[in-house]
């Protein structure tokens, strides 16, 4: 499946670097290791897409929902991190 996403330019330039080797987005969509995922950049102040684009192959998917190891009152008072891993 292919799956197309806006990215605003800050975090589309660090995909495109390599700096940044993740994305996490509200869960509002279905997504399986193997898609392609395709980065279209948006700019925000002249609500527009600059026409540059990234494309990228799914290897992981955590879902947060299916996660029952943190307690509740704790991801109210702390929330999550996301990590990068090299």
């Amino acid at each position: 499946m292919i799956i197309t996403k806006k990215t605003w330019p800050e975090l589309f330039e660090k995909l495109l670097t390599g700096e940044k080797s993740f994305d996490c987005r509200i869960a509002d969509f279905e997504v399986h290791p193997g898609d392609t995922i395709v980065f279209k950049e948006y700019d925000p102040e002249k609500k527009l897409y600059t026409g540059r684009t990234l494309q990228k192959t799914i290897t992981y998917v955590g879902k947060t929902k299916d996660w029952h190891f943190f307690k509740p009152e704790e991801i109210e008072r702390f929330g999550y991190v996301i990590m990068s891993l090299k």
